[in-house]
This record gives C-alpha cells, structure tokens and sequence, in this order.
C-alpha cells in the first residue's frame, strides 16, 4: 500500500472527527497497487448508523484529507444503513484494506 504510517494515522484521525469513533475507513483501488505511480487514494467509509447528509459528509472527509496529504485527489464512497449499495462497494469491501 502506498501510504505512510503518518498518512495512515492522519486518515484514522480524520476519520474519527468527521464520521465518529464507530466508523472505519478501508483504502481501496490503485493505492494499494505498490507497482504503480500516482493516482487518487479511494477511501470507503463504513458507517453503522444511518447518516442525514452523505454528500457533506463524503466532501468534508475527502477535503480534510486532501489537505493532509497535500493536496492529493481523494475520493470517498460511504456505506451506511440508509444509502444504496453498488456495485462499487462490493469492490471496496472485497479489494479494500482496512486501516
């Protein structure tokens, strides 16, 4: 996986303030390709409760942690009681290392 430990500990970290202490976060896609260079960090947050705005949830995790990381392009799918699962979140799930 192409994060540092310091990267690791800071997304811990962001997690817990934006989503809550029960969340967790799993990295998926190419950032977990050690044999490749650049590209986005996909995050999935896992939510056990339902969650009232998911778009301002998703866009406050992905800037705070853009900015962590200097400005990398971060993307975040959450999955939570009351949001549709896609197809995507099967990939996460299956693919995803869980931080």
């Amino acid at each position: 996986m192409r994060l540092t430990d310091e990267q690791i500990q800071a997304i811990r970290r962001l997690t817990r303030e934006v989503a809550g202490d029960k969340a967790k976060v799993r990295v998926f896609g190419s950032r977990l390709d050690d044999t490749i260079r650049g590209g986005d960090l996909d995050l999935l947050l896992e939510l056990p409760e339902p969650v009232d705005n998911p778009a301002l949830l998703a866009a406050q995790m992905s800037t705070r942690v853009s900015r962590a990381l200097q400005g990398r392009k971060v993307d975040v799918l959450l999955s939570a009681p009351n949001l549709l699962h896609l197809p995507i979140h099967d990939v996460a799930f299956q693919e995803g290392k869980l931080l």
